[in-house]
């Protein structure tokens, strides 16, 4: 097990097993953490023969044993102290051809055995885990002991033995980092846990996005007062979470999620109240995003249009927002936020929080009718995933209930696949005159024309090369078409008389000094 683990609370507490059996080869490895600068892990003994690991110094850890030729001792030192209250591996290994130890896996030594001499570890005495006796005795927490492939159960002998605890203490401390996106790290007395009931996101380290599918007409309603449950559709999700007199008026908002759509217009989140006050996240006939704050002070809303891109294209997008007070700042997809603020003549609190409503807007008191008239029919058609506002988790609360409705839990909420093309009043190399005058250094233009001269001018080089060689070619055959052959004179001579040898009848020839050139003879 993993996370069997036993914690030694004083220097004379130690844990004893059968003894270790280990005569030819010996293969243990444990993880440790401690604040204390030294402390032996575990030994076991024999009349002369021994096996012991110990950490010997703050950055020290020790390998030795005897097995009848005189003691060897390993050391590995660390780089950083290794009392640090972290996690820390070791790995020993002995057999008939070497001894090693290791030290998370980045410190190691070797020693060869010797030739000649005793290869068996006789040991006779009970395996400790912790110091026999209280000498140097380890103070910390051990887990995950293996000797030989075997697992010894530390938490079991721990829980019948004075001043060792099963289990340890401040796992969070060392992998607390491992619970993301506002994941909190609760203790367990064999391990640690990953909450992620005040996320989005679920899963063992809160990275698994809860997304949600919805169809026409389908909605989530998440109250924040008792008395708002009342009224909602039949393909309504309804969740309730009251907040205190002090968060139900609110000056910062935090809000989340992803979205994916290919239909537009439609009300991704509303936030209603009990006064006239409201937040909306909508997606415009052109497909564009836009929120929509009323807290008071003005006339019409203040509206603000994140970007005019169609973002429904069937592409998941993300925004997060916050609003403390006047500032407010938005982030869409991947690109670097962008602040914004409130009209001088805004209210900044947001009165009487009451009710937020996912895909559809279904509400009995004051709605906005532009919102209604223009972005509430047929209502939001695709998926939402990740969905927070200020520390609540409405989508997920309403995937958990058993209530009817048409939304259907998805993993649709993945990030976004593409980046689409960056707007005009984010890209830094937008120009919005096209007869501006953009700055640039001439020295290090090339323009087209040079390059498709260089082109054609390498064209060139490459047919006179080859037309060289193709030459050379044919001079050389021309040169050396005569070699390999040579004259004689000994078929005609021999062919005109009948005589007994060539040589009889070269002599016998009228004009011996004749040569008939046109008689060769070719070797291949």
């Amino acid at each position: 097990n993993y996370w069997n683990a036993a914690s030694f609370t004083t220097p004379s507490s130690y844990l004893h097993f059968a003894t270790f059996q280990g005569e030819i080869s010996a293969d243990i490895s444990f993880y440790f953490k401690t604040s204390a600068p030294y402390g032996v892990f575990l030994e076991n003994l024999g009349n002369t023969d021994f096996i012991r690991l110990e950490l010997k110094s703050p950055k020290v850890v020790s390998f030795s044993f005897d097995v009848g030729n005189g003691p060897v001792e390993l050391t590995v030192h660390s780089a950083t102290p290794l009392n640090d209250d972290q996690w820390h591996r070791v790995m020993a290994e002995r057999n008939v051809k070497e001894a090693v130890l290791q030290l998370d896996q980045t410190y190691r030594a070797s020693q060869l055995a010797p030739a000649q001499g005793h290869t068996r570890l006789e040991l006779f005495s009970q395996l400790y885990v912790g110091a026999a006796g209280g000498q140097r005795g380890f103070l910390g927490c051990i887990r995950a002991l293996r000797m030989n492939g075997i697992t010894l159960d530390l938490e079991e002998r721990a829980e019948v033995t004075p001043g060792v605890k099963p289990g340890c203490q401040g796992h969070c401390t060392s992998f607390g980092m491992y619970c993301r996106n506002g994941g909190k790290c609760v203790e367990r007395y064999n391990g640690y846990l990953c909450d992620c009931t005040e996320t989005a996101y679920d899963g063992p380290f809160c990275t698994k996005d809860v997304g949600g599918f919805f169809e026409a007409g389908t909605l989530i309603k998440y109250n924040f007062m008792p008395e708002a449950v009342a009224g909602a559709s039949k393909d309504a999700k309804v969740v309730t979470h009251q907040l205190t007199p002090y968060e139900a008026n609110l000056t910062k908002e935090d809000v989340a999620f992803s979205f994916s759509t290919s239909n537009a217009p439609a009300i991704l989140m509303y936030v209603s109240s009990k006064t006239q006050d409201y937040l909306a996240v909508v997606l415009r006939e052109n497909g564009s995003l836009q929120v929509r704050y009323n807290l008071g002070g003005l006339r019409e809303p203040f509206a603000i249009d994140v970007d005019q891109r169609n973002l429904a294209n069937g592409q998941p997008h993300s925004i997060n927002m916050s609003r403390l007070n006047r500032s407010i700042s938005i982030q869409l997809d991947h690109y670097p936020p962008v602040s914004y603020n409130l009209p001088e003549a805004s209210d900044t609190q947001f009165n009487l929080v009451k009710t937020l409503f996912l895909g559809k807007v279904y509400e009995t008191g004051h709605i906005d009718p532009v919102l209604i008239e223009r972005y509430n029919t047929p209502g939001f058609i695709g998926c939402l995933s990740r969905v927070q506002f200020n520390g609540v988790a409405p989508l997920k609360s309403a995937l958990r209930t058993a209530a009817q409705g048409k939304l259907v839990e998805s993993n649709c909420g993945a990030s976004p696949l593409t980046i689409p093309p960056m707007s005009a009043a984010t890209d830094p190399w937008h120009l919005d005159n096209t007869d501006a005058e953009f700055p640039f250094n001439e020295e290090r233009v090339i323009p087209d024309g040079v390059n498709r001269d260089s082109a054609i001018i390498g064209g060139i080089i490459a047919v006179v090369i080859f037309t060289i060689l193709c030459t050379l070619v044919f001079l050389i055959r021309y040169m050396f078409r005569h070699k390999g052959t040579y004259h004689t004179n000994e078929a005609k001579g021999s062919g005109e008389s009948a005589a007994e040898s060539a040589d009889t009848a070269i002599i016998g020839t009228d004009n011996p000094e004749t040569i008939d050139e046109s008689k060769k003879e070719w070797f291949i």
